[in-house]
């Protein structure tokens, strides 16, 4: 990210978080079950409020609900309170029998991370997705360490010169966790690029077979003769790979992050992968899921295993960020 516009974004997220609540207050999230669903456009027109409890694909949730129309459909927007909305993140993003500390660390991270997107998004609609978009909202909270370990952190984010951090995570890396420039094109000066310390995760190693026509279906590129890696990120990740396509061979240059999401993200779990060609097409062999960038949950719950406590967690994954206790 150019240095003159993080301090603009800097300034602007500090300046809206000056005497902000956020804690006792409710965030509006988008009922969003995947991410090629689409959301809400300006032509959208509100059709009913509801409070209680509603059935969105066999799962129960409650709050406050606005069911809003436009030209793509129904969208369910539903208003929850802040702390509420951190357990039900913490249930949905960690497994079962997980450390406190690694619960802990997720705590403060999916509360920084609903903060930030808050204070962006705070006149919009919604502030955020409950898929993948953002973090991953779909069930209420059914374990007392979770209840336990937002409880303990209440009210605690991560901030970098005062502001709440863009705390960007993900499953599983292998190696060290990926700079965002390599992605998105923007540094953050608290996402460096640091050890994953994942270890027996059930990613360890993926692998991905298909035929060159499955792939052209997915991708929308005819005639594919072959596909090769063509360039690599610092962290030796894909970052691009050339696809040689029709009679002419005309080659087109895919960002791996594109391809991925074209793919589909359960079906390429990561960018950390290498192609073997054979008879029937390609064999993509990979470790990993998820971007890279960040805290790795579970690298977060190894280091917990070790017995780190969050706080050490979350300073090895986001260095320079300081956990800050706000008086909502």
């Amino acid at each position: 990210m150019n240095r003159t516009i993080y301090l603009i974004i800097t300034f602007y997220i500090s300046f809206l978080f000056i005497g902000q609540s956020f804690a006792d207050d409710n965030i509006r999230v988008l009922m969003h079950e995947d991410t090629d669903l689409p959301v809400p456009s300006e032509k959208t027109e509100n059709i009913r409020n509801l409070t209680g409890k509603i059935f969105i694909n066999g799962k129960t949730y409650n709050g406050n609900f606005e069911i809003k129309k436009d030209e793509n459909g129904l969208h369910v927007i539903n208003s929850i309170p802040f702390e509420e909305y951190v357990e039900g993140v913490v249930f949905s993003e960690t497994g079962k029998d997980w450390e406190l500390e690694a619960l802990k660390a997720q705590a403060v991270i999916s509360r920084t991370y609903a903060v930030f997107h808050k204070l962006v998004n705070g006149e919009k609609e919604f502030h955020l997705t409950s898929s993948v978009l953002h973090q991953l909202y779909k069930e209420e909270n059914r374990n007392p360490l979770i209840t336990l370990a937002v409880n303990k952190t209440g009210g605690e984010i991560l901030t970098y010169k005062g502001s709440p951090i863009e705390s960007l995570y993900h499953s599983i890396c292998y190696g060290k966790t990926e700079l965002p420039e390599e992605i998105w094109g923007e540094s953050y000066p608290y996402l460096s690029s640091v050890e994953c310390n994942s270890k027996e995760t059930p990613y360890e190693n993926w692998q991905r077979r298909f035929t060159l026509k499955e792939i052209e279906d997915e991708i929308d590129v005819k005639e594919i003769k072959d596909i090769t890696i063509s360039a690599y990120t610092a962290t030796g990740r894909v970052k691009a790979l050339s696809i040689t396509a029709g009679d002419d061979e005309t080659v087109t240059v895919f960002k791996a992050t594109e391809f991925r999401k074209r793919m589909g993200y359960k079906t390429f779990p990561s960018t950390d992968f290498k192609i073997i060609k054979n008879s029937k097409g390609l064999v993509f062999q990979g470790r990993g899921w998820g971007h890279g960038v960040g805290l790795s949950q579970w690298g977060a719950l190894e280091m917990a295993r070790e017995g780190k406590d969050y706080r050490e967690i979350l300073a090895h994954y986001y260095p320079g960020s300081v956990i800050e206790k706000k008086q909502y």
